[in-house]
């Protein structure tokens, strides 16, 4: 059977209004993410990679040598959040070895969503500077959009850094914008439709060949899986990973813990 036509765009991408206790996972992050910034030792923090106030990133580094780089880019619909609600969300990559970025970008609508594609690519740039040897990036809703958008043609990054990525993991993310153009959201984003289709990573090519993985959580919103099905039918090689019980707010759980299986799709070891 087919799934009923939409016609409520506003709602189909709302997620707050259709998950129980919403509200306390978001007002929880920012206090967890300021407790770890805290309480971490080996961090570089506020580093400017732009002009902007926004263009900062934080740097957390396990206690020996890095194995690489993991590069976590935050959701919010490119409308809101900012880096330091999400550090905490660095403790299991950090518990593997990893040193772990989480860059801030600007917001629209005081920029435009390909504004913000090239702004992540100048942070992971200035973040590879820092850490040597292979880069993982994982991106969460919008978030995973960017880091997505990071290995297909137009991508912002130079070719000497994709080279060095070997894994995406792109959890409940966006990879087809034109849908978004039916909401409310885009009286912020002002994109046409020209634009939606040259920021969607399901309808550009691959310009890397690295291990891509297109998770989401059971319980989230219709169009949610449904974005991540399309990356992995547009794309063949993206492995689609579907976890149980889980919703849009606590999908990106398992980066704090480095036995989970979403660290073992994002480091792969």
């Amino acid at each position: 059977m087919n799934a009923p036509a939409i016609t409520d765009w506003d709602d189909a991408y709302a997620n707050a209004d259709h998950i129980e206790g919403a509200d306390a996972f978001v007002a929880t992050w920012p206090k967890e993410a300021e407790a770890f910034r805290t309480s971490w030792i080996k961090k570089d923090l506020d580093i400017h990679y732009g002009p902007s106030d926004r263009q900062r990133l934080d740097m957390f580094h396990p206690e020996q040598r890095p194995k690489g780089l993991v590069v976590f880019v935050h959701g919010g619909y490119w409308l809101r959040f900012g880096k330091s609600d999400w550090s905490h969300f660095a403790t299991g990559a950090l518990g593997k070895g990893w040193s772990v970025c989480l860059p801030g970008y600007d917001l629209a609508p005081q920029v435009r969503i390909s504004d913000i594609t090239c702004q992540i690519g100048a942070a992971i740039q200035k973040a590879a500077e820092r850490v040597e040897g292979p880069i993982h990036l994982a991106g969460h809703s919008a978030g995973g959009h960017l880091v997505t958008r990071m290995i297909c043609e137009g991508s912002p990054l130079s070719d000497e850094i994709r080279s060095r990525i070997e894994a995406v993991v792109s959890i409940s993310g966006l990879h087809d914008l034109r849908p978004l153009l039916n909401t409310k959201m885009n009286d912020a984003f002002a994109m046409s439709e020209s634009d939606a289709i040259a920021e969607s990573p399901a309808l550009l090519r691959p310009s890397h060949d690295c291990r891509v993985v297109a998770w989401v959580g059971s319980d989230e919103r219709p169009e949610f899986l449904r974005q991540s099905q399309v990356l992995a039918k547009a794309w063949p090689t993206v492995a689609f990973h579907k976890e149980a019980g889980k919703h849009h707010f606590n999908v990106i759980d398992g980066l704090k813990d480095p036995s989970s299986e979403l660290m073992a799709a994002l480091i792969g070891d």
